[in-house]
């Protein structure tokens, strides 16, 4: 088979149907830059997980006067310096201590700060006292997963409102990030199917237009490789050019608005780089190209009854 011969036939293709080029360009440019997207969303959520989940504490609450009539643990009233010196000793006990990496206490004054910190410039922290405000024991584990133990010590202890797995939270969080993602991954599945019907459609449309030098290869004794080969790099081409702009926009994102603009802003977030990018680049020239030669290799075998 000749090479030069063969590219030659690409490109005359390509000449003959631009717009239909353009078109799958396009169309496989915006499929995977949402597939790109989805994939950076994935990699940003499990370098959060890893980060946040070792990091999560459980939370002790304790009693308040307003929890009087909701809790059967704050019959009493907010929580007395006994009912605090147990939680503290319980904790600093060698049953539980074997658990806990470390953990530190929060009153009143404490929790109200961190409050208005947090909320500055709200009206609602002139509508609030600090007795409001639980005070807490914030306890990290040495294994987050074990958070049950916590829970089940303290679930039923006088003076104790109430034991929170901050992991719960941040599990919320996630899942929001996933539906996002797996909203991005779809997106991207209907748009990829647009893209393989609109490459099937070129390639058949330009054989159309060659059929009389297709029956003429035919005539001279030209394989069915030689015949093929053309129309499949046709379709590969305008897909790999997708791809590569749809590999640019992923890092651009990443780039200008991740890099940027988020991570400025929020310190406290480890979130994708351009390392990270860069390796989703490689991925979507590879899909954008397998997408591209199966249906173009199917539309042709199709056309020509091969």
């Amino acid at each position: 088979m000749r090479l030069s011969l063969v590219l030659s036939e690409a490109l005359n293709g390509l000449r003959r149907n631009a717009s239909m080029v353009i078109s799958v360009i396009l169309v496989t440019f915006i499929s995977l830059t949402f597939v790109g997207a989805a994939a950076l969303m994935q990699m940003q959520i499990a370098q959060m997980k890893n980060y946040w989940y070792d990091r999560a504490q459980v939370a002790i609450y304790m009693c308040t006067d307003s929890d009087v009539a909701v809790d059967a643990t704050c019959e009493g009233g907010a929580a007395t310096e006994e009912q605090l010196a147990e939680v503290r000793s319980k904790l600093e006990d060698e049953t539980l201590d074997r658990y806990i990496q470390k953990f530190y206490f929060e009153d009143h004054e404490q929790a109200y700060d961190n409050f208005v910190k947090q909320f500055e410039g709200n009206e609602m922290t002139e509508l609030v006292t600090p007795e409001q405000f639980n005070q807490t024991f914030w306890v990290n584990l040495k294994d987050p997963s074990q958070s049950a133990v916590l829970i089940e010590a303290f679930s039923d202890t006088p003076g104790v409102e109430s034991v929170k797995d901050q992991r719960q939270y941040l599990d919320q969080i996630f899942r929001v990030l996933n539906i996002a993602s797996y909203s991005a991954i779809g997106i991207a599945g209907l748009m990829l199917i647009a893209a393989v019907l609109l490459i099937a459609t070129t390639i058949r449309l330009s054989a159309f237009s060659r059929r009389k030098e297709i029956g003429i290869m035919r005539l001279v004794g030209a394989s069915n490789r030689f015949i093929q080969t053309p129309f499949i790099l046709e379709g590969v081409f305008a897909a790999v050019i997708g791809s590569i702009l749809a590999g640019g926009a992923v890092v651009a994102l990443v780039h200008f608005f991740v890099q940027g603009f988020l991570a400025p802003r929020m310190l406290f977030v480890n979130f994708v780089n351009l390392g990270d990018s860069l390796l989703v680049v490689p991925l979507l020239i590879v899909i954008g190209m397998l997408l591209a030669a199966l249906s173009a290799n199917f539309a042709i075998k199709r056309y020509l009854k091969i």
